[in-house]
């Protein structure tokens, strides 16, 4: 099992459900400014994301300031990093997304599935 899925088991239930907390860290990650624009600007990248140069070039970031909101964000398992030589390309993790989306409206709609999965979307 790669690293990432053993840090994704971390935030969720045996049964599929965020616990309260873990909701609370990924929630605090996207609480920075800098953190959830590099996070919408990868959703809107789709599957294929975005190069770290790349990601700082359009918001405006320094290198190293980039680098670490990219570090807190795969560090709580929101996006995902892949090297590509020199470079690592990021990208949104869709399935988290969801699994925090599920958490968020759970019970919306009388208990009904009411909203789109975006895993469904990404391909």
């Amino acid at each position: 099992m790669g690293e990432a899925a053993i840090a994704l088991q971390r935030y969720f239930h045996i049964i599929g459900r965020m616990e309260t907390l873990n909701a609370a860290e990924l929630l605090a990650a996207l609480g920075h400014e800098s953190r959830l624009a590099i996070f919408r600007l990868l959703v809107e990248a789709g599957p294929e994301g975005i190069n770290a140069s790349s990601i700082g070039e359009q918001l405006g970031m320094p290198p190293a300031t980039a680098s670490f909101h990219l570090s807190h964000l795969s560090r709580v398992g929101l996006i995902r990093g892949e090297r590509e030589s020199r470079f690592i390309h990021y990208s949104a993790d869709y399935e988290a997304m969801d699994k925090l989306i599920a958490f968020l409206t759970h019970n919306c709609c009388q208990g009904k599935p009411c909203l789109p999965s975006t895993s469904k979307r990404k391909k």
